[in-house]
């Protein structure tokens, strides 16, 4: 996913040059480590250097996002986690405020102000879940039941964003969307 993600953040801001992985190692899947070494990877195949922001509290968000604001043609991305979500006014409100594009895994942040989500779509998640819910209350063992992976995922673009950001969003980038905000 973290090459998929910066490829998109790419196409929307050509001119980013280093990238910063926001997320909470407590909370984040196996604490992060597996998207910190994937967006390392894909970094170098973007030329973009990466840097591990990891966050404990809200005062680290503000800090992380400010710090590395500090430096020339940055970006954001954004791992799905309950800490990330339960604090995504904030990230969202310190991307605009620091004029750094940024990625999110869940449309709800774009909703909210972010400019660009790519991630799998909640809501066929949830359907699925439901059939599985009607299959075991019908007796089936939960054991017994394949584990399954997402298989439908979502773009969303917010324009307004995107015009506050100065960026132009490419028509090939706003032809794959899934839902472009206005």
């Amino acid at each position: 996913m973290g090459g998929k993600w910066l490829e998109l953040l790419k196409d929307i801001a050509p001119g980013v040059t280093r990238v910063a992985l926001l997320f909470n190692p407590e909370t984040s899947a196996g604490g992060g480590s597996d998207f910190v070494r994937l967006l390392e990877e894909g970094a170098r195949a973007f030329s973009v250097q990466s840097t591990a922001g990891p966050v404990h509290e809200p005062g680290d968000i503000e800090r992380t996002i400010e710090a590395f604001a500090r430096g020339p043609n940055g970006g954001l991305l954004v791992l799905p986690d309950n800490f990330i979500n339960a604090h995504r006014e904030l990230i969202v409100a310190l991307a605009e405020r620091y004029r750094l594009p940024a990625i999110y895994p869940f449309r709800f942040f774009v909703s909210g102000g972010g400019l660009l989500s790519y991630g799998v779509d909640v809501i066929d998640m949830y359907r699925g879940a439901a059939s599985y819910i009607d299959r075991i209350l019908k007796g089936a063992k939960p054991g017994d039941l394949p584990v399954q992976q997402p298989t439908k995922f979502e773009l969303v673009i917010n324009l307004k964003t995107a015009r506050a950001l100065g960026l132009t969003v490419p028509p090939s980038l706003l032809a794959r969307a899934d839902e472009v905000i206005e």
